[in-house]
């Protein structure tokens, strides 16, 4: 029997996302190592949470010089642009059972920035040079605003991942992908990671935080010939509550809902599909384990714009993704073990896989990486070796 293995070289100049926001420019800015933030990179702890949900701003330091005086005290110019270069390749083998091997080099080329831009008001984004050999364009890209009314409620415009204030996938420690969040029905546009929109988050000091987003509700969709982004009529909705049960327990809850327009494959007539989605999160931290749980339920009462005789479509998933590293944020290496589950009433998103990744940091911004990856709905395995770094 052939090994079903695939080397895997993976090149990071580093990143975050939405709230992920920490690349290294931000270590270079303020002189600080990046465990400050991540444990390993790119993964977040609680104060790069903090450090990104601030603007990109430590509340105990000023950084006035990083701004260029010109004599005007309403102009803001920051006086290095802070910029990072994201690099991925893979020799892979048996990826998504082709059983072939395949150099995949480079595979994502990015160039990211973010930081203050005046006191209170941020930006993040970045840009895809490559991904899988084609000019990808934008992803993240947003404008955040801090502290509105001189309370805890933040504001966000733009490009970003639904998902983020539930688990952001660009920080995962794993090559596999938490499958529930991109499990997208029929010809529905609406999944869990990128829209455009806006965004609001308040936190209380009870440990209680809130999240309200308005989305266009059909991805990062071109703009039509009118300019106009949305291709539909519709605004959607999504709302978050996560509280802090102790220091080391956190619990939230999600809800989805909103509609979609498109033209029927059947007629030239316009049919619509209502969706909704909701399901809690948890988040068990205690040295040396932590254990991410997230559940989604999702209905969908016309996904392939039927104008007639059409089905709603159930689906349901779940991860479950625990990490160890047996000395805390000083650990040389960790361990992921991760389990993705989907079930739907449209088969060929079922899918159910057990991942392993082993990690050893060589230096802060640079760490070795192995995984193995088994598909229990088809039947093979892959396997991954690699280097991530971040500079």
């Amino acid at each position: 029997m052939r090994s079903k293995y695939y080397l895997l070289f993976l090149f990071i100049s580093s990143f975050f996302s939405e709230e992920i926001l920490a690349i290294p420019a931000f270590a270079r800015k303020y002189s600080m190592t990046c465990k400050t933030c991540h444990s390993p990179f790119p993964k977040l702890k609680p104060y790069g949470d903090e450090f990104a949900a601030n603007g990109f701003v430590l509340k105990d330091k000023d950084a006035p010089r990083y701004f260029v005086e010109t004599g005007d005290n309403d102009l803001s110019l920051i006086r290095d642009l802070p910029l990072a270069i994201r690099l991925e390749g893979y020799l892979t083998y048996n990826n998504n059972k082709s059983d072939n091997s395949d150099f995949s080099a480079p595979y994502i080329i990015k160039l990211l920035s973010g930081g203050s831009i005046t006191n209170n008001i941020s930006y993040y984004f970045y840009f895809f040079f490559s991904e899988r050999g084609e000019v990808a364009g934008l992803e993240d890209a947003f404008l955040m605003f801090n502290n509105l009314f001189s309370s805890d409620l933040d504001f966000y415009i733009g490009q970003f991942q639904i998902s983020d204030p539930l688990f952001k996938r660009e920080l995962r420690l794993t090559f596999e992908d938490y499958m529930i969040y991109d499990a997208t029905v029929g010809y529905s546009n609406i999944n869990l990671t990128y829209d455009r929109g806006v965004m609001f988050t308040y936190g209380f000091e009870s440990g209680t935080d809130l999240t309200l987003e308005v989305l266009n509700g059909n991805d990062l969709a071109l703009a039509n010939s009118f300019k106009v982004f949305d291709n539909d009529k519709y605004k959607n909705l999504f709302g978050r509550i996560s509280q802090d049960i102790t220091q080391n327990i956190r619990i939230g809850g999600f809800g989805y809902w909103g509609k979609e327009e498109q033209e029927s494959r059947q007629i030239p007539v316009k049919e619509t599909n209502e969706i909704w989605m909701l399901g809690p999160d948890l988040t068990v931290d205690v040295d040396p384990l932590q254990l991410n749980v997230q559940y989604v339920e999702r209905r969908d009462k016309n996904p392939f714009f039927l104008n007639y005789n059409a089905d709603q479509i159930k689906t349901r998933g779940a991860f479950g993704e625990l990490i160890f590293k047996p000395d805390g944020d000083n650990s040389k290496w960790y361990a992921v073990g991760l389990y993705n589950w989907v079930e739907s009433g449209q088969n060929d998103l079922d899918v159910k896989t057990g991942t392993i990744n082993l990690g050893y940091l060589l230096r802060r911004n640079f760490r070795l990486t192995g995984e193995f990856t088994y598909d229990f709905t088809n039947k093979f395995g892959q396997a991954s070796v690699g280097l991530i770094t971040a500079f």
